[in-house]
């Protein structure tokens, strides 16, 4: 029989030109012979969004719109008084196929969790990557804290109900078997985050060429309040022969420690680039950075950038990131367990004494190599069939 799989997005296909695992799922899924339709169910601000996404416009986009457009209204996806009438547009679109079709529903994250129990899936599955429930930053206010116990709630039901789940890191594993009862923690299983092997290889074999003593050091991604914005100023404050190069979407809504940030002259922010872009500015880098606070939220945290910069030849620092603590190599990647500059500067150096070694490229790329997404996913896929 063929399948159909319908994924649960945390925002629309193209929301801020980052491809996070979630699309590339989709899109494996999409691609398979035996995939019929696959459907991005997401939540919107607006109705009006690209019907069609993907390679060849393979994956269908379901909106489901917010009470309102305003931020503050989004509480709305994860209660099913408000999302469950939204929702059966879907279920009778989908009807129809429950007859000749296997039906698989993706969770990717937390909202409407009503849509697991409105048809009847072959199989419902969680592919958890992140502690929604947990605060971005470290803090929250009163409001902060009864939105993500709404989130926390959508997601317990959601965690109930799943078949099958996917936990991007031995942490978030061990959290959700926390939250299930003995007999059913056998569904839990952990899969990383990979890498498009092949897309980001090829950096290595057309890297800039640096002059002796020259750095460059770099963050790829959402720039969100995760980061430790202040741990970046006082590196860039204490080496200004070093350039910070950050490459992404600006998320923090204004955040002090951010503006701060980019009024040092060696400091070079752009904004927003096409996923395709991305292996450019990997060339530029000496060391990959990956600077992240110490809060409940980043220690469950697996980031797709790790095995992006190994698969560039390039090596990579981490800062408050536990889930790739086993990771560690001498002159391939080294993990922070404290914001300390001095401490991230002496591992930037050494590491930049090897940036460009033969056989530390090599050691490197092998990694990363193991990680590459068809792997991951052609995996995933057979625990899922094995229900």
């Amino acid at each position: 029989m063929k399948e159909i799989h319908v994924i649960v997005g945390a925002g629309a296909w193209r929301l801020d030109e980052l491809r996070y695992r979630r699309h590339r799922l989709a899109e494996y899924l999409a691609a398979r012979p035996d995939t019929a339709h696959l459907f991005w169910v997401c939540p919107a601000p607006h109705r009006q969004i690209e019907r069609r996404a993907g390679s060849a416009g393979a994956i269908q986009q379901w909106a489901i719109t917010d009470l309102l457009p305003q931020k503050s209204f989004r509480f709305a996806r994860y209660l099913t008084v408000f999302h469950k009438k939204k929702l059966s547009e879907l279920v009778r679109m989908l009807q129809p196929y429950t007859a000749n079709s296997h039906l698989y529903l993706w969770y990717t994250f937390p909202g409407f969790p009503a849509l697991s129990t409105l048809l009847p899936w072959r199989r419902v599955i969680y592919d958890r990557s992140d502690l929604w429930s947990a605060p971005i930053s470290g803090k929250m206010s009163l409001i902060a804290k009864l939105r993500r116990r709404l989130i926390a709630e959508a997601e317990q039901k959601i965690v109930q109900r799943a078949d099958l789940i996917f936990c991007t890191s031995d942490y978030l594993h061990q959290v959700t078997d926390g939250e299930l009862p003995l007999e059913k923690r056998g569904r839990v299983i952990t899969m990383e985050n990979g890498v498009d092997y092949e897309l980001f290889a090829a950096v290595s074999q057309s890297a800039v060429r640096q002059s002796p003593g020259q750095m460059v050091l770099g963050y790829i991604g959402g720039i969100k309040p995760k980061l430790d914005f202040g741990l970046l100023h006082e590196v860039a404050i204490r080496k200004p022969e070093w350039t910070l190069l950050l490459v992404g979407p600006d998320g923090t809504h204004g955040h002090s420690d951010f503006t701060r940030l980019l009024q040092c002259e060696n400091v070079r922010w752009v904004d927003a680039v096409p996923p395709e872009a991305v292996p450019q500015y990997m060339r530029q880098l000496t060391v990959g950075l990956m600077p992240y606070k110490s809060s409940p939220y980043n220690q469950a945290v697996f980031p797709l950038k790790l095995f992006e910069f190994l698969a560039s030849g390039k090596a990579a620092v981490g800062v408050h990131l536990p889930s790739t603590k086993k990771y560690e190599a001498e002159s391939v990647y080294c993990c922070l367990d404290h914001s300390d500059p001095e401490s991230l500067i002496q591992v930037c150096s050494q590491l930049g004494q090897t940036a460009c070694t033969p056989e530390a490229v090599r050691k490197r790329q092998a990694l990363a190599k193991a990680k590459d997404w068809p792997n991951i996913f052609s995996a995933m896929l057979e625990h899922v069939h094995e229900g």
